[in-house]
């Protein structure tokens, strides 16, 4: 493999160019809830509202427009479980090149057919990440398509790196900037741009506790940020960002399902985990930097219904907004329109009531209730169950 080098700021500069008017220029959003919070202002460059909605596309796009014309007609490949296999599909039909995005398995429906829609040809018999990695660079050895690499690339960094340009324009206040680090090319081209233009300002990076490799964690495991769950980051990209970045902290689901849910809530942002892991490390108060402005990059806003469904479901118990709660009533009529009563008179909503009865240790005469209630806060929970203690009932609350 031939030795690679950091790109420069001329070669961000020129990354810009070419994708001028193809890319978007994304806009950076102020947040008062989110400075309220923190204590400090907060300001959001949305890349989550990219084309093909994460920051992909801008190395994807570099890089084919980077390609000779024989290049460009033997068509590139890549393999990827997600939005790097959308931003080279959706580049290459731009540029009217093919494209064969070889996939998982396992890899998200949604994310299968967004990257065909793209019009990519799709090969998704690999067990593996890694098994797709290596049938993408068969590929590209015995047709001449060239391999796009999602991270570890000169051009592909440097089209990440045009983020970085556009906050020494769009933010020149900023203090701190907050970064997501999977692979690295993201953390790599913008701390390249920054470090050359503003070089007084702290970056920050962030990796799921889960798969922190940067961090110096060398466990692996499942996250909800699977766009940042890079077991292997880059040489070229870890040794850029190892010298570039003041610091790579860790954040934890909990903390990735909280930040999600209150970007959607607060700023009305939707981000998938990898998009709001800067968030949460800033809300989890690790970024450091004093209480200057910071810049939080929200990477992606790719995620799947299903997981966002869950995630929401989970945050907003967490924070004390769904109260499943279960007690025992009378088997009599009216004992239920009595318990629903109290709630009611409580201000509480109630979602769903399930009986039983069967496989219970009750008396005959009784039936257990499990109600899933919607709440303001957990200081709203603890007055219903105070409440229901006070009449009488005995509630067990489950989550």
């Amino acid at each position: 493999m031939p030795t690679r080098t950091a790109p420069t700021l001329a070669d961000i500069e020129a990354a810009r160019a070419r994708i001028d008017g193809i890319a978007r220029v994304t806009p950076v959003f102020g947040s008062e809830t989110l400075s309220r919070m923190t204590g400090r202002p907060v300001l959001l460059k949305a890349e989550n509202l990219q084309r093909t909605g994460s920051f992909k596309v801008r190395g994807a796009v570099n890089k084919i427009h980077s390609l000779s014309e024989a290049e460009r007609a033997a068509g590139v490949v890549a393999a990827t479980a997600g939005n790097h296999g959308q931003a080279v599909a959706w580049a290459a039909r731009e540029a009217q090149i093919a494209a064969t995005i070889f996939m998982p398995r396992d890899t998200p429906m949604a994310k299968v057919e967004a990257t065909r829609t793209y019009g990519a040809r799709i090969e998704s018999d690999a067990q593996t990440l890694e098994a797709a990695f290596e049938a993408a660079l068969e590929f590209a050895g015995s047709t001449g398509a060239s391999f796009l690499h999602g991270f570890e690339d000169e051009q592909v960094i440097a089209g990440q790196g045009t983020i970085g340009l556009e906050l020494a324009e769009q933010v020149p206040e900023t203090g701190t900037v907050v970064i997501p680090v999977g692979g690295g090319g993201l953390a790599a081209g913008v701390a390249i741009a920054l470090r050359a233009l503003r070089p007084g300002l702290r970056l920050v990076g962030v990796q799921a506790e889960a798969c922190a490799p940067l961090a110096g964690r060398t466990a692996h495991g499942y996250t909800i940020a699977e766009g940042i769950a890079v077991k292997n980051p880059g040489a070229l990209t870890s040794s850029i960002v190892r010298e570039r970045l003041d610091d790579i902290v860790t954040v934890s689901d909990e903390e990735i399902s909280a930040a999600i849910v209150l970007l959607v809530e607060r700023t009305k942002l939707l981000v998938e985990g990898a998009g709001a892991a800067g968030a949460a490390a800033l809300l989890a108060a690790r970024v450091g930097g004093g209480e200057g402005p910071v810049t939080v990059i929200l990477s992606g806003g790719n995620i799947d219904a299903t997981l966002l469904i869950t995630v929401m479901r989970h945050g907003l118990t967490v924070a004390g907004r769904y109260l499943v709660v279960r007690t025992r009533i009378s088997d009599r009529p009216g004992a239920l329109a009595k318990l629903l009563n109290l709630i009611a008179e409580e201000r509480v909503s109630v979602v769903s009531v399930d009986h039983h009865r069967e496989g219970m240790a009750l008396s005959i005469a009784d039936t257990e209730v499990a109600l899933t209630l919607v709440t303001r806060d957990e200081d709203h929970c603890a007055a219903l169950l105070e409440a229901m203690r006070r009449g009488g009932y005995s509630p067990e609350r489950l989550r």
